[in-house]
């Protein structure tokens, strides 16, 4: 089954998809090539792939099936495994007697098509579709997932062999069976698994009085997920040492600890915290995904002047690039973007981090470990001996770790690192009260970004527009004029629109956004240090003097930046109140 050159080209110049004139220097291209017509009018960007496959589909007489329009039911959807429907793009839709019909993004694939018949004993039809269609269909896959890890763990969790009160008196050698009896090491696994499929960032699991709550941690909100039997605690808690190769039976103090795992679609790593409470030891897990796609500063919600400030920072051989916020907003992800952006052969980069996050290529990653006294600053002091042209300090705790950061950038090196206060302006009143003296800042610090995270509005969302009293409820009308003044500096409104013309969105419940909300977006303060800044921090440092002089610049605090993405239907004005409190 193959569309002949002579019946495609007919059919293109037919259809009016595409320029006669594009068409005939394709073909000339394509035969110099000796590749296919479609394939050049694709590299080309005259035709999308989509449109190509809907053209030979035709041609050749194959149905053409948009799954978006289709329910599929689960028991016919799980006819192909999740990971061969996503690695194959395969994926079964409709059964009738013996028949089974299954969309393709290419219905050549005959090794494929046999694979499903040899699995299902069926008759395969194979229709053609779409990229957005098989992705569609791989989101259903994740919500019957859901459904079937839910009937996984409740199934397991009544296997479980009930232990006798005083679990304090278990050996380490019972807690080991426990955490090997077969229905724990299911549950656990399904829990894991679950939680990557959710797309949550940490796992909660925290033992009651009369259960065990497991909650999972979604773009920065906390969800319960289920509620598993008392007599699940000890050997759930057991089976994650075990996987972090802490101690079986130290129960009274806190351990922390770390393990990977890997799905068919991420490779994960799981941090462990696990602490002791009133009804037993309750178990944090932070799931950092190794495997996922580089971030730009784009992607992280960077724009306009902030990135430009951002990016000559970067350029600069010495000097320090702090990141400020508090616990959970994004600062490590943007260092490690940034660090990735300078991540080049001919500069060699060194970190001191606490912990680990994430692995990275050509780069020297160091770990404290105060337990034996390797701490920042010591990690710090070796690290400058070891030729670096960059160096990443993972956080400023104390006056000492600053000095050597400070006296780092002195001495020709380009530091990055973050420092936990409420704003960009308020790192400076920080590192002043850690001891470094204001002349020294004045010397070396370049650049300051505060940051928040605040949820993204999907896709399906509802429109409204805010006069000025109701604006004023929100912020002040100052703080709308910068915003909107950004939005036309970038040219992202019309001539003649002014604020009132502006929609704002709230979120829109969906089948695939429950809360109207999906995934998470960067807001952002960054504060250049210019001559005028300079000047303030030598003589008074207070955080609101150094900020009305950077807004007077033209600095968009961290509440005009969500004022912006709220504009341009990014997030919601709630989501930015939430984020940002006065």
């Amino acid at each position: 089954m193959h569309v002949s050159e002579g019946e495609l080209k007919e059919f293109i110049i037919d259809s009016g998809l595409v320029a006669k004139k594009e068409i005939d220097a394709a073909s000339i291209e394509a035969e110099r090539k000796k590749q296919s017509l479609g394939d050049i009018l694709v590299s080309r960007g005259s035709l999308t792939e989509d449109a190509l496959r809907r053209i030979q589909a035709y041609v050749l007489g194959i149905p053409f099936v948009n799954l978006k329009e289709h329910r599929i039911p689960v028991d016919v959807l799980a006819l192909i495994p999740e990971p061969i429907a996503r690695t194959h793009n395969i994926v079964a839709f409709k059964k009738e007697g013996d028949s089974l019909e299954v969309a393709m993004l290419d219905v050549e694939d005959l090794a494929s098509i046999d694979s499903v018949r040899k699995k299902t004993g069926l008759k395969i039809l194979s229709r053609l579709t779409d990229t957005d269609s098989i992705k569609h269909s791989l989101l259903q896959y994740q919500k019957s997932l859901k459904d079937e890890f839910g009937d996984i763990i409740s199934t397991e969790a009544l296997k479980i062999r009930v232990v006798a009160e005083g679990n304090s008196d278990l050996t380490s050698a019972d807690l080991k069976k426990m955490a090997e009896d077969l229905p724990i090491v299911r549950i656990v696994d399904t829990l894991l698994r679950h939680a990557i499929v959710q797309g949550a960032s940490d796992i909660h699991i925290e033992p009651m009085e009369t259960g065990v709550l497991v909650r999972y941690r979604i773009d920065g909100i906390l969800h319960d997920a289920m509620t598993l039997p008392k007599n699940a605690a000890a050997g759930i808690v057991a089976r994650i040492k075990v996987l972090s190769n802490l101690k079986l039976d130290e129960k009274r103090l806190p351990q922390d600890g770390r393990f990977k795992m890997e799905t068919e679609a991420d490779k994960v790593s799981f941090r462990v915290s696990i602490l002791p409470t009133f009804f037993g030891e309750k178990t944090v897990m932070r799931l950092l995904r190794e495997t996922g796609e580089g971030f730009t500063l784009e992607v992280l919600g960077l724009h306009g002047e902030n990135m430009e400030h951002i990016h000559r920072a970067l350029k600069q051989t010495t000097g320090i690039i702090l990141i400020s916020g508090p616990t959970g907003s994004g600062k490590t992800t943007t260092l490690y973007t940034m660090l990735d952006i300078l991540n080049q052969p001919d500069v060699n980069i060194s970190t001191v981090e606490d912990p680990i996050e994430y692995q990275m290529k050509r780069v020297n990653q160091t770990q404290v470990n105060p337990a034996i006294g390797f701490t920042f600053a010591n990690g710090l002091r070796s690290l400058v001996r070891q030729d670096p042209d960059i160096i990443m300090v993972g956080e400023i705790r104390d006056g000492e770790t600053a000095a050597l950061a400070i006296n780092a950038a002195l001495t020709g090196h380009l530091v990055l690192s973050t420092i936990h206060t409420n704003s960009a302006a308020g790192a400076i009143p920080r590192l002043i009260d850690m001891g470094v003296e204001p002349f020294l800042l004045v010397s070396t610090v370049r650049v300051i970004i505060g940051q928040r995270l605040v949820r993204k509005l999907c896709e399906q969302k509802e429109a409204y527009s805010l006069d000025a009293v109701a604006r004023a409820k929100i912020a002040s009308e100052e703080e709308f004029n910068v915003a909107f003044e950004a939005l036309q500096n970038e040219k992202l409104v019309k001539k003649g629109t002014s604020l009132d013309d502006i929609s704002f969105y709230r979120p829109t419940p969906s089948a695939e956004c429950t809360d109207g909300y999906k995934s998470r977006i960067g807001i952002h303060e960054v504060l250049p240090v210019s001559s005028a800044i300079r000047d303030i921090i030598l003589h008074s440092s207070t955080t609101d003097a150094i900020e009305t002089q950077a807004r007077k610049e033209g600095m968009l605090t961290m509440r005009e930046d969500g004022l912006y993405k709220a504009a341009r239907g990014i997030t919601s004005l709630e989501e930015v109140l939430r984020a940002v409190s006065e």
